[in-house]
């Protein structure tokens, strides 16, 4: 393992792909500064390293997307984006789709799992679309992240559009690569029945809730959809890009930051900041005395 190689390499995808041009250089001149002080000559393999050239590159504004990632098998020199797909496609389905349960613990009120993660929509449709319709005739409903990692934005906006009862702008994705600004809209679908946006909603968060997931208690939260209760949540916003620089070492640089149509901004490094305050494991708790004060909504058709 030639230390200056990777150390060096890491710096240089950083600058050239961080989505913050400016800082990515700071990043590039900070770990060449700590490489010259010795910091890391102590490495004694690349999991080592990983953790101490991460900690250097999280110092500077704690991005948590932000990394040299070490992978305990070998990561593959060109990787397979077919075997990728199908190995995802695989956990999903033996995460159910990410629907970790569905039950009724109140009268009238319906709780819904997801996690571990908001897989991409091509993979969990058929199941979420099932999920979000069971949930649809409750007079309330409860929506649990509390350990959710994250996911796919085309999910989170699938998942707001049985939420909402008009088409509504989730946020507009800018590139660090001068790419055209993507938008990101929810719309209710054209057929079967939903919850809609009338009536009592509660998002569960906690510590571990993450990326896709804090997008999704994000954007119920700054259009007044729903009360987000729990933990503030882990402060991720940026999506990232992967670079292999050793056959178990992993360059992960954000590239993208997204913009919410409401607050201008997003949740990276601030996390999700609940509406009701409280341990996670009471979360639920909460969210059901919550909602038990609220008179149930008009149901939507």
């Amino acid at each position: 393992m030639n230390i200056d190689d990777l150390v060096a390499e890491t710096g240089r995808l950083v600058a050239r792909h961080y989505v913050f041009p400016e800082q990515g250089e700071r990043l590039r001149r900070l770990l060449a500064d700590r490489h010259a002080s010795g910091r890391y000559r102590g490495a004694d393999g690349p999991a080592a390293l990983a953790e101490l050239v991460t900690a250097d590159l999280r110092s500077f504004n704690g991005d948590a997307h932000l990394g040299l990632k070490h992978h305990a098998e070998e990561i593959p020199e060109s990787p397979d984006e077919a075997g990728l797909t199908e190995m995802m496609t695989r956990e999903a389905r033996e995460q159910d789709g990410g629907v970790a349960g569905i039950d009724r613990p109140a009268d009238g009120v319906a709780h819904l799992e997801l996690r571990p993660l908001l897989y991409p929509l091509s993979m969990v449709v058929d199941r979420l679309t099932a999920a979000l319709r069971s949930v649809a005739d409750a007079d309330a409903l409860v929506i649990d992240l509390r350990h959710n990692r994250g996911g796919a934005p085309e999910t989170v906006a699938f998942i707001c559009g049985h939420l909402f009862d008009e088409p509504t702008h989730l946020h507009t994705m800018h590139f660090a690569d001068g790419t055209a600004p993507v938008q990101s809209w929810a719309s209710p679908p054209p057929s079967g029945p939903t919850f809609g946006g009338r009536r009592p909603l509660a998002v569960l968060t906690g510590a571990d809730t993450f990326s896709g997931a804090e997008e999704l208690a994000y954007d119920l939260q700054q259009y007044g959809r729903a009360t987000v209760v729990g933990e503030r949540t882990r402060g991720g916003a940026h999506p990232r890009e992967g670079f292999r620089i050793h056959p178990h070492l992993e360059v992960a640089v954000p590239t993208g930051r997204p913009v919410h149509p409401i607050t201008g901004t997003n949740w990276e490094g601030s996390g999700v900041v609940p509406d009701l305050p409280c341990a996670a494991e009471d979360a639920l708790d909460v969210a059901l005395t919550r909602l038990s004060r609220r008179p149930a909504g008009p149901r939507c058709p």
